[in-house]
């Protein structure tokens, strides 16, 4: 079985959780098998799917056949790397040392590897049709894409060469002053223990370097095979992201399958509020209703100049998904969602068992 990755990414706030959950609904019920996994902290994922918990291990989504659902547990997911690559003795120390913590807790990075580990060993498994992912929310999914890269060049000891030298030394050599300065000022303001501490961690972070950097080029590959779909609003915020994201994406040889544009407003609007009302015979409240109804047109004008110009300017196939107040929290509100736009059926050419 081959798996078929989407990857849902943009800007904060743009509704990218939603979407995902939705997509893996619509998905769900063609009949192909559907994981969808979050990366996001803030747990929307369940609220969408009307669950109370979503682990770290995939879970059966109740009235969705075909479909699970996870979430990315970051410690876990670290620990699990640690031992995968690691000799034991040096994921022990590794483990217990905070600045590792640290790291694998609290930086994007750090996360966004995990994710796309943890991505990767879903692809493997070969036991979904389908994997959906719902990037962080950190700097606009951007950290998703390049972390493999970037984790490479932290546990290459290009650090430890900065602060030593181009030879990585053993740990002795980091308290023989003469390697540089910089460590006379680190010794005097942290402490010995401290540095130790540092030198420590990164010296046995190098020796993860040789299968973290072969495991890295995989999911490089993987990324680079996936559909990406970047969602976006017409706020400007979101807007730019999605500019920045063509740019930067394109630097790491990824090319966005499509843009979803979200909350929209229906376009026949514009061309409502050109008509006349009828059936309102008191004209003070005739004309509030058209005032009402420019004013809505006007945004949905703005919305439509906005998705042209994005899908112009890179030539990017655009799939607009209406304004849903309130947000969908159950199963059949989410598959309603997608209904309307032709993603489903792009997304399963060649794919329905």
């Amino acid at each position: 079985m081959t798996t078929h990755t989407i990857i849902v990414t943009g800007a904060g706030g743009v509704g990218k959780t939603t979407i995902s959950a939705a997509l893996a609904v619509a998905l769900a019920a063609t009949g192909l098998k559907t994981l969808v996994l979050t990366i996001d902290p803030a747990k929307r994922l369940a609220d969408a799917l009307g669950i109370e918990h979503i682990g770290d291990e995939p879970q059966r989504v109740e009235g969705a056949d075909n479909m699970w659902a996870a979430m990315l547990d970051v410690s876990a997911s670290w620990e699990a790397i640690i031992y995968r690559y690691a000799e034991p003795e040096v994921g022990d120390r590794l483990l217990v040392n905070p600045y590792f913590r640290a790291i694998a807790d609290r930086f994007p990075a750090a996360q966004a590897y995990a994710a796309g580990e943890r991505m990767a060993e879903y692809i493997e498994s070969h036991q979904y049709d389908v994997l959906i992912v719902d990037t962080p929310p950190s700097g606009g999914g951007i950290d998703f894409f390049t972390a493999p890269a970037r984790t490479g060049d932290l546990v290459s000891g290009k650090l430890l060469k900065w602060l030593t030298g181009s030879r990585i030394p053993g740990r002795s050599v980091l308290f023989r002053f003469t390697a540089k300065p910089m460590l006379k000022v680190a010794d005097t303001v942290l402490g010995g223990p401290m540095l130790s501490d540092v030198a420590d961690f990164l010296l046995d972070l190098s020796t993860m370097y040789a299968s973290l950097s072969a495991r890295s080029r995989t999911m490089e590959r993987y990324l680079q095979q996936a559909t990406t779909l970047i969602a976006t609003t017409a706020d400007p915020t979101p807007m730019h992201e999605t500019k920045r994201f063509f740019r930067e994406l394109s630097g790491i040889s990824i090319r966005p399958a499509g843009i979803i544009f979200n909350r929209t407003l229906p376009l026949d609007w514009v061309q409502a509020a050109t008509k006349p009302i009828r059936g309102v015979p008191d004209p003070d409240l005739r004309a509030r209703a058209r005032l009402n109804l420019r004013t809505w047109a006007t945004e949905a004008q703005r919305q439509g100049d906005a998705s042209a110009e994005l899908s112009a300017r890179y030539g990017a196939v655009m799939h607009r998904i209406g304004l849903v107040s309130p947000p969908p929290t159950t199963v059949d509100e989410l598959r309603g969602m997608i209904e309307e736009t032709d993603l489903v059926k792009e997304l399963t050419e060649d794919r329905t068992p």
